[in-house]
């Protein structure tokens, strides 16, 4: 029987890692203060992490990753997990599970607001290159990325019911972005996408400057205005001016992130986003409609 996410314990992990991998039974074992939804991570001594689907639905996702981590190996210039073991399904535990390397360093949220402008221009210039990788061998965007990389009218089918729990104002510009959006599409060559670019997946160190990323459960090849969603959801308008320098995306691709931002804000309670990406959701939204210039119908 599968486990429930919150009964993934350092209890659990130490039992997995004694009976697989006994070498490194003696090490301490204690969970990362930021966690994922798809995985749980734990790091275990000073070097390695331990990495967990929390339910079934993510064990593809976890065996994508480890997969897409090989492909991209040193091709970047900051650090990403490098796959250690792989642990199999056990009685106590019915999913595949990962030992990768571990990266030190702080997330977004607690980089020094004097240093924030460096920071983010080092994560434009990381996934500027990412975009440039070779994508052979990449996995494809589709239901598998969570439709990250894919169009952004793939995700759609929501919007129309969450946006009539908006104010009239608030929705009818929200809406007129959405709308625009959706009539441009991606006409360069197919590029590597994280697919889910916020604050607690990126390491910066001490002066601010971006050491790794990671969390490539979503990672693909397809359109990049899925990344774009980062410039709102975490970003201020300064910060986004910088993205928008080092990533030389076309317009319209930054109309479809905006439209990202969009979707996820709405999806999210208040609360998670604010978590989760560090910006109010109201502050989110009106940013987003202010793509969007010119009456509104």
């Amino acid at each position: 029987m599968a486990a429930a996410p919150e009964e993934i314990t350092s209890s659990l992990v130490r039992s997995l890692v004694s009976e697989q991998f006994p070498q490194w039974s003696e090490l301490p074992i204690r969970p990362v203060q930021v966690q994922g939804w798809d995985n749980r991570t734990f790091q275990l001594g000073d070097r390695m992490a331990v990495r967990l689907p929390s339910a079934d639905g993510y064990v593809a996702g976890l065996v994508r990753e480890e997969q897409t981590l090989a492909i991209l190996g040193s091709t970047l210039p900051v650090a990403i997990p490098r796959v250690v073991a792989t642990g199999a399904p056990s009685a106590a535990f019915d999913r595949p599970w990962s030992v990768r390397e571990w990266i030190e360093g702080h997330t977004l949220t607690e980089v020094d607001a004097r240093r924030r402008e460096g920071a983010i221009g080092g994560v434009g210039d990381a996934l500027r290159q990412l975009q440039a990788c070779d994508t052979a061998g990449g996995p494809w965007a589709g239901s598998a990325s969570a439709y990250r990389g894919c169009h952004i009218s793939a995700v759609g089918v929501e919007i129309p019911d969450r946006l009539s729990l908006l104010d009239k104002s608030q929705a009818d510009r929200c809406r007129a972005l959405w709308d625009a959006a959706v009539t441009t599409v991606w006409t360069g060559p197919p590029v590597w996408v994280h697919g889910d670019v916020a604050p607690g997946n990126m390491l910066f160190d001490s002066g601010g400057r971006l050491v790794a990323l990671i969390d490539f459960g979503q990672t693909c090849v397809g359109d990049p205005a899925c990344d774009l969603a980062f410039a709102w959801l975490s970003c201020s308008s300064r910060e986004r001016d910088l993205l928008r320098e080092r990533l030389e995306l076309p317009e319209d691709a930054w109309l479809r992130g905006g439209a990202w931002a969009l979707w996820k804000a709405l999806i999210s309670s208040p609360e998670d986003v604010l978590t989760k990406y560090g910006r109010s959701r109201d502050a989110v939204l009106s940013d987003v409609a202010d793509l969007v210039t010119g009456p509104v119908p």
